[in-house]
C-alpha cells in the first residue's frame, strides 16, 4: 500500500483500501492490470521481497535485506524498487529466499555480498543472476529462475498459506490490499450466524490440529450451547518434532487467524478470544502483538468492529513449551493459570472450557482456511481434496528429502508425489524407506504404500494419522526400531503424568526399545510392546496418551523383521544401533587410500598406502565416520 492508515475503518473504508492495494497485489503476481500503473510510475518496478521468517532469520536474512537496501540507494533506485520483508515461502531448505516480483525470479541462500550483484546484474541490467538460481540437481548444470516453474511449488495449492511471502506480515496495509478482513466485513454485513456455521459445514472443512473433527460441526455445537459468555482459543501451541506450519503462518500472515477468530467469535456468539503460543516462538508472538494491535486502532477488531454493532477482543497467552498442551482442556487450563494437564470428558469444552464457559478451541491452520471459505464458498473449498478430506494441507516436509519445507498441498495427494515431485527425492540416490505422518502421535509408511493419498481415511487404514503436518521422509539408512524408540523417549518425556496408562506404560515400553537397541532383547519383547501399546491406548486420558504408542505399533507392523534382528541375531540392518553394529574391512576391495584413518577419531585403523587397512573392534569407537568416507566402499558394517 502507498499510503498508510490512520483511522478506524468502516465496511466503506475497508473496501476503499482494498482496492487502493489491488494494483500492487497483482503486480506481485505477474498479472495485467497492474501493468499500466507500473508504467506510470504509481508502482514501483520492481518489488524484492526478502523471507523474514525464524529460518531464514537465522541465516541472517534481516542483514541481507540491509544490504540491498543500501545497494538500491546507492544507485539511485530507492523510488523504483521497493526492497520488503516477507513472510516464509515454503522453501526453507534454500534459506535465506529473497523472490522478485513482477518476475517472479527465485534467488536462493543469498547472502549480504551478493546485493551488489543482484542491483547491477538484475536490476540495472535486466538478467537474473544465474549462480543465485535453484538448481535442482547438482550433477545438472541447469538452472530454474522462475519460482512457479519449480517442481516444488508446481504441485502445490497454497489456501493457508496463500498471502505467505506476497505480503509485509508486519504491515496492515499490505494484508488489506490482499483480502484481509474483506471476509468478516461480508460476515458482518450481509450474513447471520447460522449463515456463517452452514457455510463453514458445506465447506467440509475439518480440523488440521490432529483430531479432524468437522469445523463447522463443532461452531454449530459451540453456538447452541446457552450461555451469556463463551470464548474462542486458537491453539498455536505446535509442539512436534520438526514441525512449523502453525510458525509460518503466525509469521507470515497473522490477520488471517485473527479474522477468522473474529468470524468465529461471530458464529457462535463469543466476544473474546485467546491465542495460546509458545514462547519459544518469539518472531511470531512479536509479529501477533503487532498485528492485535494494529488491526485494534483500526476497529477490526475491539469494540463496535466496521461500525458494527458485535465486538471481538483478542489476548495472547504464552505457553512454556509442554507437549501436552496441545490437549486443548490442558491447553485452557494453562491459559487459565493452571498447570496444563488435560482432564476427563464430558464436559466438552464446548460445555464447559475456559473457566467454565463454553469454549470454541481450532487451531492456527484451521483458522487460516476460514476467511477463503467466507469470501469463496463453501462449495468451492469442497471441491478440493476428496470425498471425505476436503480442501488442502500444510505439511512441514523434512529428513532424508531433498526439498525441505512448508507445502501445502490438495487432500489426497500421493505420499509418492510429495516426496519426488515436491520434494525432489532423496538425496544421493538412496532409496525411500519410510514417512512418519502426523509426528510423535503418528505412525510410519512404508515404501510399499508410497502410492497412498494422504487423507484422513487412508493413512488410519495403515495405522498411522494426517496429525498436525509433521512429515519426516527416512531413506535406507533409517533403523526403523531407533526410530520408534525415539518418539516414544519423547512422548514419554512429555506425558504430564496425571494417568498411570501414559506415565507408567510408555516408560515401561521406553526400557524395552532401549533393551533392544542396545542388543539386550528378549524373546517375547515384541508381544510386550504389543500388549503394553494396546492397554495404553485403551485406558490413557487424552489424545497423548491414546497415540503414544502409534510409532511403535506401526514399525512392528511394517518392519517386524528389523525388530526381529536386533533380537535374535543381535544385529541393527541399518547399522545405527551402536551397540549391534561392528566395522570390518573388505581387504579385496580396499585401495589402501588412507582416508578412513585419516578420519577414525579413536585410531581404531591401521594400515599403509595402497595395501589393505584393519580396524581393531576393541578400540572403534562405532561413530561411522570410516564407513561414510570410503569411496570404493571396502568398509562394511
Amino acid at each position: 500500500m502507498t499510503t498508510a492508515l490512520g483511522t478506524r475503518l468502516n465496511f466503506q473504508t475497508l473496501v476503499q483500501a482494498r482496492r487502493g492495494g489491488e494494483a500492487m497485489m497483482a503486480m506481485r503476481r505477474g498479472q495485467p492490470p497492474a501493468q499500466a500503473l507500473r508504467a506510470a510510475g504509481v508502482l514501483p518496478r520492481l518489488y524484492v521481497m526478502v523471507c523474514g521468517d525464524t529460518g531464514c532469520l537465522a541465516r541472517k536474512s534481516d542483514k541481507t535485506r540491509d544490504a540491498l537496501i543500501q545497494a538500491m540507494s546507492a544507485y539511485g533506485l530507492d523510488s523504483d524498487v521497493e526492497v520488503m520483508r516477507s513472510g516464509c515461502f515454503g522453501f526453507c531448505s534454500q534459506a535465506p529466499v529473497v523472490v522478485t516480483y513482477p518476475d517472479g525470479i527465485f534467488y536462493c541462500q543469498v547472502k549480504p555480498e551478493d546485493a551488489e550483484e543482484i542491483v547491477t546484474r538484475h536490476v540495472l541490467g535486466g538478467q537474473p543472476v544465474e549462480r543465485l538460481l535453484y538448481q535442482p540437481d547438482p550433477r545438472v548444470r541447469q538452472r530454474v529462475a522462475r519460482m512457479m516453474e519449480m517442481s516444488f511449488f508446481k504441485g502445490q495449492q497454497r489456501i493457508a498459506l496463500r498471502n505467505l511471502g506476497l505480503i509485509d506480515p508486519e504491515s496492515i496495509e499490505e494484508a488489506i490490499a490482499a483480502r484481509a478482513y474483506e471476509a468478516l466485513a461480508r460476515v458482518l454485513q450481509e450474513m447471520t450466524p447460522e449463515q456463517v456455521i452452514a457455510e463453514m459445514k458445506r465447506s467440509g472443512l475439518r480440523g488440521r490440529g490432529g483430531a479432524g473433527f468437522p469445523t463447522g460441526l463443532k461452531w454449530e455445537i459451540a453456538r447452541n450451547t446457552p450461555g451469556d459468555i463463551k470464548y474462542v482459543t486458537c491453539n498455536a501451541d505446535e509442539g512436534d518434532p520438526g514441525a512449523f506450519m502453525d510458525r509460518g503462518i503466525l509469521e507470515g500472515d497473522p490477520h488471517s487467524v485473527l479474522e477468522a477468530m473474529a468470524i468465529a467469535g461471530y458464529a457462535i456468539g463469543s466476544h473474546h478470544g485467546f491465542i495460546y503460543v509458545r514462547a519459544e516462538y518469539p518472531n511470531a508472538v512479536r509479529r501477533l502483538e503487532r498485528a492485535v494491535s494494529q488491526a485494534t486502532d483500526l476497529g477490526l477488531l475491539g469494540e463496535r468492529i466496521l461500525g458494527s454493532d458485535f465486538s471481538f477482543h483478542v489476548e495472547l497467552r504464552l505457553g512454556a513449551g509442554a507437549y501436552v498442551c496441545g490437549e486443548e482442556t490442558a491447553l485452557m487450563a494453562s491459559v487459565e493459570g493452571k498447570r496444563g494437564m488435560p482432564r476427563p470428558r464430558p464436559p466438552f469444552p464446548s460445555d464447559a472450557g475456559l473457566w467454565g464457559k463454553p469454549t470454541l478451541n481450532n487451531n492456527v491452520e484451521t483458522y487460516a482456511n476460514v476467511p477463503p471459505i467466507i469470501l469463496n464458498g463453501g462449495d468451492w473449498y469442497a471441491s478440493i481434496g476428496t470425498e471425505k478430506s476436503k480442501g488442502t494441507k500444510v505439511f512441514a516436509l523434512a529428513g532424508n528429502v531433498t526439498n525441505t519445507g512448508l507445502v501445502e498441498v490438495p487432500m489426497g495427494t500421493t505420499l509418492r508425489q510429495i516426496v519426488y515431485d515436491v520434494g525432489g527425492g532423496i538425496p544421493k540416490g538412496k532409496k525411500f524407506k519410510a514417512a512418519q505422518t502426523g509426528g510423535p502421535s503418528g505412525g510410519c509408511v512404508p515404501a510399499e504404500h508410497i502410492d497412498t493419498p494422504i487423507d484422513y481415511e487412508s493413512l488410519a487404514a495403515l495405522g498411522s494419522i494426517v496429525g498436525s503436518g509433521g512429515l519426516i521422509i527416512m531413506d535406507e539408512d533409517a533403523c526403523m526400531v531407533d526410530v520408534a524408540r525415539y518418539y516414544l523417549e519423547f512422548t514419554q518425556d512429555e506425558s504430564c503424568g496425571k494417568c498411570p496408562p501414559c506415565r507408567i506404560g510408555t516408560k515401561r515400553m521406553l526400557e524395552i526399545l532401549n533393551r533392544i537397541v542396545a542388543g539386550e532383547g528378549e524373546e517375547g519383547d515384541i508381544e510386550r510392546l504389543e500388549s503394553l501399546a494396546s492397554s495404553i491406548k485403551a485406558t490413557s486420558l487424552c489424545g497423548l496418551g491414546q497415540n503414544a504408542p502409534n510409532p511403535v505399533l506401526s514399525t512392528i507392523r511394517y518392519f517386524r523383521d528389523e525388530y526381529e534382528a536386533h533380537i535374535r541375531h543381535k544385529h541393527c540392518p541399518a547399522g545405527r544401533c551402536k551397540e549391534l553394529v561392528e566395522y570390518r574391512v573388505n581387504a579385496e576391495k580396499c585401495i589402501g587410500c588412507t582416508l578412513c584413518i585419516r578420519v577414525c577419531p579413536s585410531g581404531a585403523i591401521t594400515g599403509e598406502l595402497k595395501k589393505p587397512h584393519a580396524i581393531d573392534t576393541e578400540l572403534c569407537a562405532k561413530c561411522g565416520s570410516c564407513y561414510d568416507v570410503c569411496r570404493p566402499k571396502a568398509i562394511e558394517r
